[in-house]
């Protein structure tokens, strides 16, 4: 389907085109944003070294009372949030290994690439791609086709247009890659074998049925369909308003990138107390999975929510509330301007091969 902006229409890019194009700026943003996180997790690892993380019991909410011999923590490569689960320090050595002492982010930039080397900003990176590229390639392509669909094929011409495209494809992208990224925690957290992996996944699906693969599915669509609703309903409003504002009948990168962050800074504000209840759900299944505790807990999204605000009041609910945007909305530019450059050229490309067939 073609690709129309403020000015009208241009010439058409092909759905393979548009995963190209996201492919490019998933790399791109996982590139730029992984650094911050693993500076982050090394500074958490400072503050508590996994010798006393060992010690720690388990947060009353997950539900297991007896010492715990893992250490789970949330890994964010720009694209996607990746549960972590570190045994004895084996599987974390690229965080809790290294007894380096930081005095803040720049001082653990520094020391970070001068005494391990520039790759080590990347810790953990690969693995994390596999799930988090095909995550944002069917994400941003369902968007556009979804989005042109409701516009041009069923003249639908409302500013709630991109608002439930937006919400739709990422429905979509997270029930696609739900039970792909429990597959690789419990791989990571128990280094299974590939056949010993099918042995427990049917052990799962026998004793829990074929939705446990689901598990942790509502917490995050609750958190990341309103997030991709705001943020593709802000992002076309803020986008068209900087066209009209210089005069230009297609975005170009700097309006792009503008509107990304603006759009994303406020969705993620927005959702915040979602992204609170998603991250404390991870760990959850994190530990009770390492721990392999088969009791069951009340886990509602609502019921963590009341856990939340009756512990730490509704300060608690907007926990992180920097930490988030300052992650977030560089993270949504540097994604939006890349695919929308990628779109651009294939786009140009295209025009150019049309007008040597004529």
């Amino acid at each position: 389907m073609g690709e129309r902006t403020v000015g009208g229409p241009v010439a058409a890019i092909s759905p393979v085109q548009q995963m190209l194009a996201s492919g490019t700026g998933a790399l791109l943003t996982s590139l730029f944003v992984t650094p911050l996180d693993v500076v982050k997790i090394r500074l958490q690892a400072q503050q508590t070294p996994f010798r006393q993380a060992l010690g720690c019991k388990s947060a009353p909410w997950v539900g297991v009372s007896r010492s715990s011999k893992w250490k789970c923590f949330l890994y964010c490569n720009g694209l996607m949030d990746h549960l972590y689960v570190c045994r004895n320090g084996t599987s974390c050595t690229n965080w809790y290994g290294k007894p380096t002492h930081f005095s803040g982010t720049l001082d653990a930039f520094v020391k970070i690439s001068r005494h391990e080397g520039l790759r080590s900003l990347w810790s953990g990176l690969p693995p994390t791609l596999v799930m988090a590229v095909p995550a944002t390639v069917i994400y941003f392509t369902c968007y556009d086709q979804l989005r042109d669909f409701l516009r041009f094929g069923l003249g639908l011409q409302g500013s709630y247009v991109p608002l439930l495209a937006g919400g739709l494809a990422r429905l979509g992208a997270v029930t696609v890659i739900s039970p792909l990224e429990l597959v690789r925690t419990k791989m990571q957290s128990r280094k299974l074998t590939y056949s010993e992996l099918r042995v427990c996944i049917r052990s799962a699906v026998a004793q829990d049925g074929l939705l446990s693969l689901w598990r942790g599915w509502g917490p995050t669509v609750l958190r990341d369909v309103p997030f991709s609703a705001l943020y593709w309903f802000n992002y076309e409003l803020v986008k068209a308003q900087l066209c009209d504002q210089y005069r230009t009948p297609q975005a170009n990168f700097s309006i792009s990138f503008t509107a990304g962050a603006i759009s994303g800074a406020i969705a993620a504000i927005l959702t915040l107390p979602f992204d609170v209840v998603k991250t404390r759900r991870q760990i959850q299944l994190g530990e009770l999975d390492s721990l392999g505790a088969s009791k069951r807990v009340t886990t509602s999204t609502w019921h963590i929510m009341k856990e939340i605000w009756s512990e730490l009041g509704y300060r608690g609910l907007f926990a992180g509330f920097m930490p988030r945007v300052i992650k977030v909305a560089p993270a949504c530019a540097v994604m939006i301007s890349s695919y929308e450059f990628g779109k651009a050229f294939f786009q140009k490309v295209n025009l150019d091969q049309q007008r040597l067939v004529a």
